[in-house]
């Protein structure tokens, strides 16, 4: 597993993930948060993104099951917190330019897979991001700014957060790839100067700012949020999902379901 995490952090996943596997069959495991983000410190927690595929006849029932699976869990001093969803409420937010469910497929460290089924799936899900994706990455990154302020604008990591969005979001609506790992974007979209804010965040999750680089970032959040609506003015996806490449991807989800009638 990739990412900083120690060998105590990916025995306390494995033995959730283990427990979670029993229950539904995992498309992909993706590991989230600081540690896909770049900048991970010794107390983040690990943060499990997951897909997973329900039997194909316990969907066609009189209750069809899409209700998604939550664990919050500290085991001996690491904090998992795991989350998966149901594979077509994912595909369908995917349509909808939903980052969250984009990552799990395309952006985050993945951790387990069934990995015949997730290389499939990568270049559909490339095929059908839109510029919808900007609504979503600035609707994120606008609550993270909100939790930013709440901090007085002193918490480095929900400053990160900030700047973690709006340039995965600005890195896709540009390239069509995402990027999660913020430290790969910085130089890129001129934010070099925040590798000291990585680096004071890799050492604690409640590192805060001075007053003269709060007020410093204030004004460097505010450009972000305007790179990124440069990108999306400017960006090389179309503006919604072309309906070929949609049906390309009904279909793979098709063919899943009829692999898995009965199981």
């Amino acid at each position: 597993m990739k990412g900083r995490v120690t060998e105590h952090q990916e025995r306390m996943a494995d033995r959730v993930l283990d427990a979670e596997s029993l229950l539904r069959e995992h498309l992909v495991i993706s590991l989230s948060g600081a540690h896909a983000y770049g900048f991970p410190s010794h107390d983040s927690d690990l943060d499990l993104k997951a897909i997973h595929i329900a039997p194909t006849a316990a969907l066609l029932g009189l209750q069809p099951r899409h209700v998604p699976a939550e664990r919050l869990e500290v085991l001996e001093g690491v904090e998992v917190d795991y989350s998966s969803n149901e594979l077509q409420p994912v595909l369908l937010g995917i349509l909808q330019g939903n980052g969250n469910y984009i990552e799990r497929v395309l952006g985050a460290i993945t951790v387990r897979a069934l990995p015949e089924e997730l290389e499939a799936l990568r270049p559909l899900v490339r095929a059908v991001l839109s510029r919808r994706i900007h609504r979503h990455y600035r609707g994120f990154a606008q609550g993270q700014f909100r939790e930013w302020e709440k901090s007085g604008f002193r918490s480095v990591k929900k400053l990160l957060y900030v700047l973690r969005t709006t340039l995965t979001g600005t890195h896709a609506l540009r390239t069509g790839e995402v990027e999660t790992d913020v430290t790969v974007l910085l130089e890129p979209y001129g934010f070099g100067e925040a590798r000291t804010l990585v680096e004071r965040k890799r050492s604690g999750e409640r590192i805060e700012l001075a007053d003269a680089l709060s007020e410093q970032w204030q004004r460097e959040v505010t450009r972000a949020f305007a790179v990124l609506d440069a990108a999306d003015a400017a960006s090389v996806l179309p503006l919604e999902p072309q309906p070929s490449a949609v049906a390309a991807l009904e279909g793979w989800m098709l063919d899943v379901r009829r692999r898995r009638f009965g199981a």
